[in-house]
């Protein structure tokens, strides 16, 4: 922001913010305000701050579980790191489209974090513009939270990570496509009038772009609604002591009655 005036949208924009909001942690964003310690998005996406980001994850998992530092790889932890900002990024504004009508647009200086050892990602949002979402089919959509929340908000952090941790472009990519299967997931858990909206953008984002070949999209008949997208790939969380698989991983997985997307491999 360039003043010091707490932001107050009004109208459809903030309805479909605040509509998101009630989904869960990962679904909020707060109105930016100056006193609240907010640093820009972009700050986010400097390689040194990444590093300090996932040294501080690092340190709090390993102090939390008792492991040793050998046991606690820096890549594995900025592979969680990010899904966990991916989710922050993408799961606001999947549920503001889906069930709150509107599609907020902000650019990268339109948001806002704060710098946290662990947990959801506290993020703010300034003044934003937004897209009426009521009129486009899922295919529309996808477009859209493709150009907006993946192509505008999380491939500039993805760069950071790629080229500051070594990480595999196929594993960030997964990660964003697992953030999505998970909000995707949660807002049908909460909202079932919303699933089939929820998981038909989803099905489609997942066939474009960046995105393509990082999955697989069950049928719609398979399976509880939570878990309907299985990773191509995995996060490496399995790879600290305790971590275990998440519900979308490729490795908990039988790949028999699920199709991938076509695209990248």
């Amino acid at each position: 922001m360039t003043s010091d005036t707490p932001v107050r949208l009004t109208g459809r924009v903030l309805s479909a913010l605040v509509t998101a909001a009630q989904f869960g942690p990962f679904f909020r964003w707060e109105p930016w305000t100056p006193e609240a310690g907010w640093l820009p998005w972009t700050r986010l996406c400097d390689g040194e701050v990444a590093a300090e980001r996932v040294r501080v994850a690092r340190e709090t998992l390993i102090g939390m579980f008792g492991l040793t530092e050998r046991e606690v790889p820096t890549r594995v932890v900025a592979s969680v790191t990010f899904l966990g900002y991916a989710s922050r990024v993408v799961s606001p504004l999947l549920a503001a489209a889906v069930a709150g009508g509107e599609l907020p647009t902000p650019a990268a200086g339109q948001i806002w974090w704060q710098p946290r050892p662990g947990g959801p990602l506290p993020m703010a949002y300034g003044e934003t513009p937004a897209r009426p979402c009521t009129p486009l089919d899922p295919a529309a959509l996808a477009g859209a939270l493709a150009e907006v929340a993946v192509g505008g908000l999380v491939a500039p952090l993805l760069e950071v990570f790629r080229e500051q941790f070594r990480l595999s472009p196929q594993v960030l990519w997964g990660n964003v496509a697992s953030a999505l299967g998970g909000a995707a997931g949660l807002l049908a858990e909460q909202s079932p009038m919303h699933a089939a909206a929820a998981r038909g953008v989803v099905a489609e984002l997942v066939r474009i772009g960046p995105l393509a070949g990082t999955c697989r999209v069950a049928p719609a008949s398979a399976g509880p609604s939570r878990r309907f997208l299985v990773r191509n790939n995995c996060c490496l969380y399995y790879r600290i002591p305790g971590g275990g698989t998440c519900g979308d991983c490729v490795l908990a997985h039988p790949r028999a009655g699920v199709r991938s997307a076509p695209g990248r491999s």
